[in-house]
């Protein structure tokens, strides 16, 4: 997630947000490592990843979204016209569902 430093304070510093998230993620099986940053120049960045192997019914939709993730960086990279290819999973997608489930709670 990427949230203004005020935004992060407000729902607890990043501390919280990362044992929030690293809870919720073990209560969901993952072996987990978080991550958290205040004050960069993107404001607040908050993560946690799945450190599991990827089963192999999923396999076929990661490599699907590594390669959007790919083909996205290579048109920015190339200078392509038009918008980037729409990658699943953005940071800025994830953050909007992050502050929508916090409204939602009324956190």
């Amino acid at each position: 997630m990427n949230l203004d430093d005020e935004e992060a304070v407000g729902l607890g510093g990043v501390e919280l947000i990362r044992a929030a998230m690293r809870k919720a993620a073990k209560q969901l099986g993952w072996k987990v490592i978080t991550f958290g940053w205040t004050g960069n120049r993107h404001g607040t960045m908050v993560g946690v990843q799945d450190k599991r192997e990827v089963p192999a019914e999923y396999r076929a939709v990661v490599d699907e979204a590594m390669n959007d993730k790919v083909r996205a960086a290579l048109h920015k990279v190339w200078g392509e016209p038009g918008p980037a290819p729409v990658q699943r999973g953005t940071v800025p997608l994830m953050t909007q569902e992050f502050r929508a489930a916090v409204a939602e709670s009324g956190t």
